[in-house]
């Protein structure tokens, strides 16, 4: 057992509960991991708000870059030594969708439970309590025990801060753009939400050389922060918005991401489509939201809405690309990071969260 400070969430309404938990060394297939660093993502604030249901004690985090420190039984391709990215959906690769090479929905994993494979957690406190880790990550603690498959090596010289946001919010926001989309080059393309998942989708417009790239945001800091990271165009939600858009595509938008989560945008978004054009779902609203459209407005228009979970990432292929990219500068995930934090400040950067303060603030642990 190796003991380990972490953020626990105790429950709704409590701050986060800093800690000393146990942690078991890692079992066949499972690596330990000492985590350099980890963003804070719009998803564990679903959790600490109670818009996603979590049982706790759970270690917040998902969002994680760090070097190995122990390999168990049967492990293969990742090393002690090694810098990696977690990836927060360790698939089965068993289930048809893994075989079909689509692990982002992968039915058979525990991840979304926040449980290891064998349906356990590796964290216990001192009185034999079980604290799970959430979505089989937790890098709100100083060390986590994951999947050997969750632990995606990348560049040694990668920065940790870099790597922590490409594990989530990049491959997210990429991969909606190169993979689930499939943007094409002079295509135009709307990004509603410039948090950390839409600066992301706007890197990989750019990527993709879209003509147009329009940002939309309610926060003029966050829409200059586009502008320096690709973005073609800035446009300031609200009353005017959609006068702007018209104004700068006339005859709608070949692409449009959202990024936030919200009924209302998720409805504007398909509004703003061209005929032909392709609305992807990438922000992750709280449970039960429904939305209205006009099913006539996409059959004549031949208009389509997509989901899109994880970028529709395979993280053993992209990982190590957007980790290439970023080193040579094409990605430039860094200027996301608005400030690194240490464990005791996460409760006021979470509220920063609330208020859409910046893109994207980095737990940094100190160990």
């Amino acid at each position: 057992m190796t003991s380990v400070r972490a953020a626990v969430f105790t429950g709704l309404g409590q701050p986060l509960a800093l800690e000393r938990l146990e942690l078991a060394a890692p079992g066949p297939g499972e690596v330990t991991v000492r985590v350099e660093a980890s963003g804070l993502c719009h998803s564990d604030l679903h959790v600490l708000d109670g818009e996603w249901q979590e049982r706790p004690p759970l270690v917040l985090g998902h969002e994680g870059c760090g070097v190995v420190e122990a390999v168990g039984d049967g492990v293969e391709g990742v090393t002690s030594g090694d810098r990696v990215v977690l990836s927060w959906y360790a698939s089965c690769g068993r289930c048809r969708y893994c075989r079909e090479g689509r692990p982002w929905i992968c039915s058979d994993s525990n991840a979304n439970a926040s449980l290891m494979p064998d349906g356990g957690t590796r964290l216990r406190r001192a009185d034999g309590t079980a604290v799970r880790s959430y979505l089989a990550v937790g890098s709100f603690g100083q060390r986590t025990v994951v999947p050997a498959q969750a632990a995606v090596p990348v560049p040694a010289a990668l920065p940790a801060e870099v790597g922590a946001l490409i594990g989530c919010a990049v491959a997210t926001g990429v991969g909606a753009v190169l993979n689930t989309a499939a943007v094409q080059r002079g295509q135009s393309v709307v990004v509603i939400g410039c948090g950390g998942v839409g600066l992301s989708v706007v890197m990989g417009a750019a990527l993709a050389e879209a003509e147009q790239v329009v940002a939309v945001d309610m926060h003029d800091a966050k829409l200059e922060l586009a502008r320096e990271v690709g973005a073609t165009h800035a446009v300031r939600g609200g009353d005017a918005a959609a006068s702007e858009l018209r104004a700068i595509l006339p005859g709608g938008a070949d692409h449009v991401f959202e990024a936030i989560g919200l009924a209302p945008t998720i409805e504007w978004a398909i509004e703003l489509l061209a005929p032909g054009g392709i609305a992807t779902l990438v922000g992750m609203p709280p449970t039960g939201v429904r939305i209205s459209l006009d099913p006539l407005e996409l059959s004549v228009g031949g208009r389509t809405v997509l989901g899109c979970t994880y970028g529709s990432c395979i993280p053993a292929r992209d990982f190590p690309h957007l980790a290439e990219l970023a080193l040579a500068g094409r990605l430039p995930v860094d200027r996301m990071v608005a400030e690194r934090i240490g464990l005791g400040d996460l409760d006021r950067a979470f509220e920063q969260l609330r208020r859409g303060d910046g893109a994207r603030r980095v737990l940094v642990h100190d160990d």
